[in-house]
C-alpha cells in the first residue's frame, strides 16, 4: 500500500471515528430533596464506598471518566484531570476548555492531596496504589473518596463478559453519586445502539492495541469483544479468557483476519502499526494489511463508557466504507 493511499484511508477512518454521530451532552439536572439526602453506597471492585452528598470537587483519571461527567453535564464539578488518552469530542470542547491536567499519565499521591478533591475518579483500578494516585483506604482516611469504572473492575465484580448493560449501568450509577438523571443520556445512547447495523457478516477481526515483537490484543471479555460482537465482526482472540491480553504473530498468521482494527494513541498511532505489520514478512502477507482493511479506534473510545456505541458506530460505518 502506497504511503499517499495509507494516509487518506487512516484520514477517512479517523474522521468516521471521531465525527459522525456522537454521544449528546446531557444537563445536569436538580436532584429532588429526598435523592439528595439519601446516602449513596456502593461496592466497587470489591471495595465499599458510600457517598453522603454529591461530589463537588473530582479529580478525574483516564479520557473515560473525564467524558462521562461531560456527557452528564458535570463538567464544573472537575478540578483536575490526568492521563487523558486523546482529544475530547467536538461536543464536550467547549465545557473541557478550562480543565486543568496535573499528569500526563497516573498522577502522585502528593498531586492528588494538593488540590484537596473529594473524589478521585479512575477509569483503572490499578491507578489506586501506594506508588499511584494513592491506596484506597488511606485516601478514604483522609476524606477522599475514591470509585473506579465498574466495567473496568480487575480484582472483584469484573464483567465476564462485559455487555452494553454494564456500560449502561456504570453511567446510570455515577449519576446515581451526583444526583443527577441519566435517563436521558441513556435513552439516547439505547436507542443508537439498535441501530446500528452489524456489517461484519461474521468476518474475522485482530483488534491490534499495541506491541512489535509479542502483539498485545483485544481478548475476549472485554470492551473489544463487545464493540465487535455489536458489528458482526468474530474476535480471532476471542477464546482468551481477559479484557486485552498478550498474543502471538503465529495465531494471527494462522487466522489471517479478514480486517484488522487499529487502537490510535498519540503515543503508539494506527500509522506506527500499520509500520509494523508491513515491516514484517510475515504479517505483510496477511490478507488484511495486503488489501489496507484497516478499521481505526481512538484510544479513548476503545475502553467501556460513555463513548462505547460511537465506537460501534464508527467500526460499523468503516466496514461499510471498505466493502464500497
Amino acid at each position: 500500500m502506497s504511503i499517499l493511499t495509507r494516509a487518506a484511508l487512516l484520514a477517512g477512518a479517523s474522521l468516521l471515528a471521531l465525527s459522525g454521530c456522537t454521544a449528546t451532552a446531557s444537563p445536569p439536572s436538580t436532584p429532588t430533596p429526598d435523592a439528595a439526602a439519601e446516602t449513596v453506597e456502593l461496592s466497587n471492585c470489591g471495595f465499599g464506598v458510600s457517598f453522603e452528598t454529591a461530589p463537588k470537587r473530582v479529580i478525574t483519571i483516564k479520557s473515560s471518566t473525564t467524558e462521562l461527567l461531560l456527557a452528564l453535564g458535570l463538567g464544573d464539578r472537575i478540578i483536575g484531570t490526568a492521563f487523558q488518552d486523546g482529544p475530547v469530542p467536538a461536543e464536550w470542547e467547549s465545557e473541557a476548555s478550562g480543565l486543568t491536567s496535573i499528569a500526563e499519565r497516573v498522577p502522585s499521591e502528593e498531586a492528588v492531596l494538593d488540590l484537596e478533591p473529594d473524589l478521585v475518579f479512575a477509569g483503572w483500578e490499578s491507578t489506586f496504589s501506594a506508588d499511584g494516585a494513592g491506596d484506597r483506604a488511606d485516601l478514604g482516611s483522609l476524606g477522599i473518596n475514591t470509585f473506579v469504572s465498574p466495567s473496568a473492575c480487575q480484582s472483584a465484580e469484573q464483567p465476564t463478559p462485559l455487555t452494553f448493560d454494564n456500560v449502561f449501568s456504570d453511567i446510570e450509577t455515577v449519576a446515581s453519586i451526583f444526583r443527577v438523571d441519566a435517563s436521558e443520556l441513556v435513552a439516547d445512547q439505547r436507542d443508537r445502539l439498535a441501530a446500528i447495523d452489524p456489517t461484519g457478516d461474521s468476518r474475522t477481526a485482530l483488534w491490534f492495541s499495541s506491541g512489535s515483537d509479542t502483539p498485545f490484543v483485544g481478548a475476549g471479555i472485554g470492551a473489544p469483544q463487545l464493540l465487535l460482537d455489536t458489528v458482526g465482526l468474530t474476535n480471532i482472540a476471542a477464546d482468551v479468557d481477559a479484557t486485552w491480553a498478550p498474543y502471538n504473530w503465529e495465531a494471527v498468521i494462522d487466522a489471517d483476519p479478514d480486517f484488522i482494527v487499529l487502537v490510535d494513541a498519540d503515543w503508539n498511532s494506527a500509522e506506527k502499526k500499520i509500520a509494523v505489520l508491513e515491516a514484517n514478512p510475515a504479517t505483510a502477507n496477511l490478507s488484511a494489511v495486503k488489501a489496507g482493511r484497516y478499521l481505526v479506534v481512538p484510544f479513548a473510545a476503545s475502553e467501556a463508557g460513555v463513548r462505547s456505541v460511537e465506537a460501534a458506530e464508527s467500526l460499523s460505518a468503516q466496514v461499510a466504507e471498505l466493502d464500497g
